[in-house]
């Protein structure tokens, strides 16, 4: 599982020329799965991210979580994440997971930062064509994957 988060201070994903989600200050997770993807990914990643001391605290030093600041999250789908380039120009997804095994993951995912952030996240739809912006703060972006949990 690799997942792009980017500390916001507003994200929205529209999808049809509608909005269909916003949020304010917090973070906007791009979340990528792979075939080898397991609950204990699912489970290391959200906690991970809701624990992730990236906002500034009364000093200004990044010390505090998205959960210790009351702060949002905008959570989407992008199988892109995992795409080889390493031949050729034309990326390669072979590592993302087919819908099949990508969907089920998405959701358990979104109910597992729920429960660590405590309130309900917000997010697109698996699959749709979606547009989404965001102001990043900072900026801050950073790229975590489960599959380098021990560095």
């Amino acid at each position: 599982m690799r997942v792009v988060v980017q500390r916001v201070s507003k994200a929205a994903v529209t999808i049809n020329n509608e909005l269909f989600s916003s949020i304010g200050n917090g973070l906007l997770v791009l979340a990528g799965f792979e075939h080898a993807d397991t609950s204990e990914d699912l489970d290391w990643m959200s906690a991970k991210i809701v624990n992730l001391r990236i906002f500034n605290d009364q000093q200004g030093i990044m010390n505090l979580s998205v959960k210790e600041t009351d702060g949002e999250i905008l959570l989407i789908s992008q199988f892109t994440l995992h795409a080889a380039t390493k031949k050729g120009n034309r990326p390669s997804y072979i590592r993302s997971a087919p819908p099949e095994i990508s969907v089920p993951l998405y959701n358990q995912f979104i109910e597992k930062v729920n429960d660590q952030l405590g309130k309900e996240v917000k997010t697109g739809i698996f699959g749709a064509d979606m547009k989404v912006e965001l102001l990043n703060d900072g900026p801050v972006t950073i790229v975590i994957d489960s599959r380098n949990r021990e560095f």
